[in-house]
């Protein structure tokens, strides 16, 4: 559909507007009394949001591709039906198809408390995904999938890129004695101390059967951030520090202390079960916390 008549069908005078964004990609803009957003038809993709008054609470690398067929870098990228390398495909996309497809926009509408309500939709070979933004103080982003004629497992993750000061100086609070695979150190089981997760080096761990809320104190920008999450039983933690961000052609070399990914996430021994017809519902919440 054309963004004009995207525009005419959803836009909402002074809050929401259609139009293109980088690439020639269309973009929902979001603008509220409350907060602005950006959410790109790619991949679902949400790519700014900002509650009024407040930093963006989102990093975006300003080397990342906006084309199609590729995943934008940062925001909030849609992982579905397998999260990284697919297993006996190396050739299938790393994070499935869901980052790299366009959604079909559902609905755009401003509710009676001012926040702004996006909902997107993905037809899927065997399933029908649904994405629902709700935009206010905080960020509320709700992933559905309903399985076709047939059962379906599928793992799923909102791959939240999350703005910091310095990635070094920050404390990750929730994961306190919870095993996760390190995927930095041969795949081993370990067990987080009970203390804070700090980072020292590049880090890609895959937090098992844990439900709690996250919290990413940071003393560079003094704030911290809340990633509130339901059926969710695991988190994946990740930055790439210096040499991998060296190698990633869509990361800047000096970006990697600015972010911290904190996913909320269905994988490996988490993934989703459904019968035919079923329907998952993952939500995850982002907001300043005290």
């Amino acid at each position: 559909m054309p963004i004009d008549e995207l525009q005419r069908r959803f836009g909402v005078p002074g809050v929401v507007k259609i139009d293109e964004g980088r690439g020639s990609l269309p973009r929902v803009s979001v603008t509220s009394g409350l907060a602005a957003a950006e959410i790109y038809f790619h991949g679902a993709h949400l790519t700014h949001f900002q509650p009024r008054g407040a930093r963006p609470l989102i990093f975006m690398s300003a080397e990342s591709h906006f084309e199609h067929g590729k995943p934008i870098r940062g925001g909030v990228p849609v992982i579905f039906p397998w999260f990284g390398p697919k297993a006996g495909s190396p050739e299938s996309p790393a994070h499935g198809f869901a980052r790299i497809r366009p959604w079909d926009l559902e609905s755009c509408g401003v509710q009676a408390d001012g926040s702004v309500r996006v909902a997107m939709t993905l037809s899927a070979e065997y399933a029908q995904l649904r994405l629902i933004f709700t935009i206010q103080k905080s960020l509320e982003m709700e992933l559905e999938v309903r399985a076709g004629s047939a059962p379906i497992t599928f793992e799923e993750a909102l791959h939240t890129y999350l703005a910091v000061g310095d990635v070094r100086q920050v404390g990750l609070e929730g994961l306190q004695n919870v095993e996760y695979i390190d995927k930095v150190d041969s795949f081993q089981r370990k067990t987080q101390p009970a203390e804070p997760v700090r980072m020292t080096g590049e880090t890609d761990r895959v937090y098992q059967n844990t439900r709690s809320a996250c919290i990413v104190r940071d003393p560079v920008l003094q704030r911290a951030i809340s990633v509130e999450k339901e059926n969710s039983a695991t988190t994946v933690v990740w930055n790439p520090w210096i040499n991998k961000a060296k190698a990633m052609a869509d990361f800047g070399d000096d970006e990697w202390p600015g972010m911290i990914c904190v996913e909320t996430a269905n994988v490996g021994d988490a993934a989703v079960k459904l019968d035919a017809g079923q329907m998952h519902r993952m939500r995850a919440v982002l907001k300043i916390s005290g």
